[in-house]
């Protein structure tokens, strides 16, 4: 297959626009792998809350995507496919949609038919690792397992996911004495 010059450039663009988006973002110190996952609160898209406490016992993953970006296109899909088979043993999935990517009221066609959770707001020490899509699995203790900057495809939400669904929730806090 042959790439004119113009598609090249486009294609070079594209790749610096991903690379530029933590820049955009305010990329800092993000949750790192195998620390206790910093908490967080998400505002969803209907406007409702969820927080990290609430999430306590399940594994979490926080795909950050970007409309612009093509391998987001094609993760998103395979994410909600993923959670619809695996949410019965405890799998949650939230898409954070970046700031940089089309207005949320453009968006409420894909949003109608997601499975999965979108975000609209996201407070907490999460962003992106280098560029979009950035995924996070918080295991059911509450630790990052995985923090990269890369799209999943099946093999590897397999691999990272199913071990952290088949391990059994911690035992719940106890009540606090009175």
């Amino acid at each position: 297959m042959r790439i004119s010059l113009s598609s090249a450039k486009r294609m070079i663009a594209g790749a610096a626009l991903c690379l530029a988006a933590p820049l955009l973002l305010g990329a800092s110190g993000s949750a790192k792998v195998g620390a206790i996952a910093p908490p967080f609160e998400l505002t969803l898209i209907d406007g409702s809350k969820v927080s990290l406490a609430d999430l306590r016992g399940q594994v979490v993953v926080l795909n950050f995507w970007a409309t612009w970006c093509v391998p987001c296109r094609a993760e998103l899909p395979l994410l909600d496919r993923y959670y619809e088979i695996q949410k019965a043993r405890g799998l949650r999935v939230f898409a954070v949609t970046t700031e940089d990517s089309v207005p949320l009221y453009q968006l409420k066609k894909l949003f109608a038919v997601m499975h999965i959770a979108p975000v609209r707001k996201l407070k907490g020490n999460y962003d992106t690792l280098g560029g979009v899509p950035t995924n996070y699995i918080i295991d059911r203790a509450g630790r990052v397992r995985y923090a990269k900057a890369s799209a999943f495809e099946l093999d590897d939400l397999n691999r990272e996911l199913v071990p952290l669904l088949l391990e059994p929730a911690p035992a719940p806090a106890p009540p606090p004495a009175s």
